[in-house]
């Protein structure tokens, strides 16, 4: 049977709704992995909640208090961690047996030893990709899933980002993007960007993840450098942002073929779906949602046509605590 699509939903202006409440964790901690790795996490909300983990960005991003106020905490039992090498999870940085199948397994890790039987997968940007694979993989543990800003990671994708495509809509930006690379070596913008960032030498790896991030932050909003995010200028977090997601578009996010995430989409069919879509998101441009929406009709699929990629810009908030709201029935 041939699959239609029909018009996303449009959000609406009026009547928007806001984030929740400012809450604080109820419990925190470091998970082992069996390896070099150990795992930040962290649980808010109602202990006896229904379960959901929401899913960072970047690749190299980390989990902040906004997050966790896109669900209720009175009704929802959140888990956020750090992904390997981000924020507070340790060694940080690193990028030693960090690739999408060790974050998966990190995922299912954490689950168990939570003693979840099946939880929802909130995720954002790279948290979509990261969402996708999982559910993939996993489709007995995933309850629904709540995506924005889709990613599927294909060398498409990766060229309009880092080689001919945002760069005609910022050529401001993309000026200062290109400067730390020779112009002989501008044809691989990602492959000279992974080169520098993982030099020996710390100052060649700063002044490369300097520009990496604002190439993202001048991109990420309609709003303009107001939403860029604060901690893109500070180099730590700049240096483990840039290494890692540098790391795994060098790698083509580890997918043994490009298109990976739409051609094991079957697999996720029965699961319920929310996607967020900013009209205007440069990051991670609209095809790719459209793409998945085509490929799972049976997800709900809302385009918010005042946005960008930043999750807090007031429609995104809007439609993805409506989508949070709805995914409580299922």
């Amino acid at each position: 049977m041939e699959r239609t699509t029909p018009a996303p939903a449009v959000s609406s202006l009026a009547g928007r709704r806001g984030l929740y409440a400012d809450n604080e964790p109820f419990a925190y901690g470091w998970l082992p992995t069996g390896g070099p790795h150990e795992i930040f996490y962290e649980e808010c909300g109602r202990p006896d909640g229904k379960p959901a983990v929401i899913l960072h960005g970047g690749p190299g991003g980390a989990i902040n208090p906004t997050m966790r106020r896109f669900l209720d905490p009175a009704r929802w039992r959140m888990t956020l961690f750090d992904q390997r090498g981000c924020g507070r999870s340790r060694p940080n940085a690193s990028l030693e047996d960090n690739t999408t199948w060790s974050l998966i397994e990190d995922i299912e890790r954490l689950r168990e030893h939570l003693g979840i039987e099946k939880w929802t997968v909130f995720g954002g940007s790279w948290g979509s990709t990261l969402a996708l694979a999982y559910a993939i993989k996993h489709p007995d543990r995933v309850a629904g899933l709540i995506l924005r800003g889709v990613f599927l990671l294909t060398d498409r994708e990766l060229g309009w980002f880092y080689q001919d495509g945002a760069s005609m809509l910022f050529p401001d930006a993309w000026e200062r993007f290109c400067a730390p690379i020779p112009a002989a070596e501008r044809a691989d913008m990602i492959g000279a960007y992974h080169r520098r960032l993982t030099h020996p030498d710390r100052k060649v790896q700063a002044e490369a993840a300097a520009a990496w991030s604002q190439w993202e932050g001048d991109t990420i909003s309609i709003r303009g450098p107001e939403a860029r995010p604060s901690k893109f200028n500070e180099i730590d977090f700049a240096i483990a942002f840039a290494r890692i997601e540098c790391h795994f578009f060098a790698n083509r996010g580890f997918f043994p073929e490009d298109g990976w995430i739409l051609k094991n989409i079957d697999k996720i069919r029965g699961i319920p779906g929310w996607i967020v879509q900013g009209r205007f998101d440069v990051v991670t441009p609209m095809e790719a949602a459209w793409k998945l929406k085509t490929a799972w009709p049976e997800a709900r699929f809302e385009v918010v046509w005042d946005a960008g990629h930043a999750s807090t810009e007031p429609g995104i908030v809007d439609a993805l605590v409506r989508a949070t709201d709805q995914a409580l029935a299922v």
